[in-house]
């Protein structure tokens, strides 16, 4: 790349990116495959992004770390006090995020290397619809011209004037991670997916956990009845959550202790509260005035949900700036979507249903409809129930809980949803989603063979829970165990074809 400053232009492109997480690295490796050149401008010192630095990996990492330091896994077999490690501390959890975000920005320096992306580490700026000045560390500015571009800024914490941060007692999701510690006591404001994650990971370090939320209910859009089992594990393990309650006002005693007060009166005492109500697109220094596309009051943007172009129709905007569902997965499809259409390169139809998935402890994941929906839309419908400790794997894990809900349509057969409470479960969706895209039916889980012992059995055990409370519209043998039905399934077609 030509070196230069005072504002001259360097070099042009044919797509420049604007952040390096998910949905920007997609589309510029996308892109590269192409043919075209591309560059990535990163403001951070490092590659990654907020998925990276402190998102999607470090509470991923996070949670692991904790699960496997607490012993929580193995608590079914050896009783509530055992422990891997007695007293866990900030710098244990500390150590191992740092050991994955060196790794995951090595994969991502030789992704970039590998396809010709080049990248440029600084804090980009529009001057028009076609140039941006990047200020590097310096101080110094370069110009860079392109034909299309990508905004995948993603986004940060939402800091409302009422709430004192310090980074230390009364923190935020990013500040949570940059530091870790293991207070006496936590307070989190807002339950939504990132304080549900939280909340949940440092009560599995039992850890007291009060949960706030103004809302009278949380993750509206996950099925309510897994919603329901979650919330009775939550509060049988001690976890105290508050619906219905907002905050007025934190504030800090003289012992240093964060006081929460509540619009009903009531106050919270706690060694650290975190802020997890809202996140904010991180737009407000991109100078988009000067091209033209518009944020909302967020700082997030309006796109074309089917091409992901902006209102300035050759500058495109992917991944969590642009709103909801904010899921990794979901917004490297995204920029990949965005390059392939800047370019007309051919695109594939987008699957009907994508996974939801919440690394909180248990686990929810969720792809297809709710039973919510499903009612909302008048079809006529069954469910099946699978608890985990119906499973022989969940005998053997030591599981408590966990549950698979699947639904399924009356008059076609065919799978609507399916929706996961526990161990696994953003593992296990796949084999949901995968026969849902396919349109398949009840059928397959009940004629399928599934390794034995795997929570996978779940599939089958839900879904013969379904079939045996399906109506009959002809006299039919009673259920059977897997192997016979298999066998009398396939003796049927053989009489029907005469092979």
């Amino acid at each position: 790349m030509h070196v230069g400053t005072g504002g001259q232009l360097l070099e042009h492109f044919d797509l420049i990116v604007i952040g390096s997480g998910p949905a920007g690295r997609r589309a510029a490796i996308q892109a590269a495959k192409l043919g075209k050149s591309v560059l990535v401008v990163e403001n951070r010192l490092r590659l990654g992004g907020v998925s990276v630095h402190t998102g999607t990996i470090p509470s991923k990492t996070l949670r692991e770390t904790v699960l496997n330091l607490s012993g929580w896994r193995e608590r079914g077999f050896y009783g509530l006090s055992y422990r891997v490690k007695k007293d866990i501390e900030g710098k244990d959890l500390g150590a191992r995020l740092r050991k994955t975000l060196d790794y995951e920005i090595e994969v991502l320096e030789h992704q970039f290397a590998r396809n010709g992306v080049r990248t440029f580490g600084g804090v980009a700026r529009f001057k028009d619809d076609h140039h941006i000045a990047v200020r590097d560390l310096t101080g110094d500015e370069h110009v860079f011209g392109f034909d299309f571009a990508v905004i995948a800024v993603g986004t940060a914490p939402y800091r409302p004037a009422n709430i004192p941060f310090d980074d230390y007692t009364i923190l935020d999701s990013d500040s949570l991670v940059s530091e870790p510690r293991v207070p006496r006591s936590l307070t989190v404001i807002g339950a939504g997916v990132i304080g549900i994650e939280y909340a949940t990971i440092f009560s599995a370090l039992d850890v007291p956990v009060t949960l706030i939320e103004p809302r009278e209910s949380y993750l509206d859009f996950i099925d309510r009845e897994i919603i329901e089992e979650f919330t009775h594990d939550l509060r049988k393990r001690g976890m105290t959550i508050r619906l219905g309650a907002k905050v007025e006002r934190v504030e800090k005693d003289a012992q240093g202790w964060a006081i929460s007060v509540l619009s009903d009166g009531r106050q919270i005492r706690s060694d650290m509260v975190l802020y997890a109500a809202g996140r904010m697109g991180a737009t407000q220094d991109l100078g988009l005035e000067h091209c033209g596309v518009v944020p909302d009051e967020r700082g997030r943007l309006k796109v074309d949900p089917a091409t992901f172009q902006t209102s300035i129709r050759h500058i495109y905007a992917a991944g969590d700036v642009i709103g909801f569902p904010s899921l990794a997965s979901t917004s490297m499809e995204q920029g990949r979507i965005a390059a392939l259409h800047a370019f007309g390169a051919s695109m594939p139809p987008a699957p009907e249903f994508f996974p939801y998935g919440i690394y909180a402890v248990p686990e929810i994941s969720t792809v297809g409809l709710t039973e919510q929906q499903v009612r909302a839309q008048n079809i006529p419908y069954e469910c099946g129930v699978a608890r985990f400790q119906e499973t022989s794997r969940g005998h053997i894990m030591g599981l408590q809980s966990g549950m698979m809900k699947m639904i399924v349509s009356l008059e076609t057969r065919k799978l609507l949803g399916v929706h996961i409470v526990g161990e696994g479960a953003t593992e296990l969706i796949h084999i949901g989603q995968a026969v849902l895209n396919l349109g398949a039916t009840l059928d397959y889980f009940v004629e399928n063979t599934f390794n034995y012992p795997t929570l996978a059995e779940a599939y089958k055990i839900a879904a013969l829970d379904a079939w045996n409370r399906m109506p009959r519209t002809k006299p039919i043998a009673p259920v059977m165990e897997e192997p016979e039905i298999a066998v009398s399934r396939r003796k049927a077609r053989v009489s029907k074809t005469g092979a």
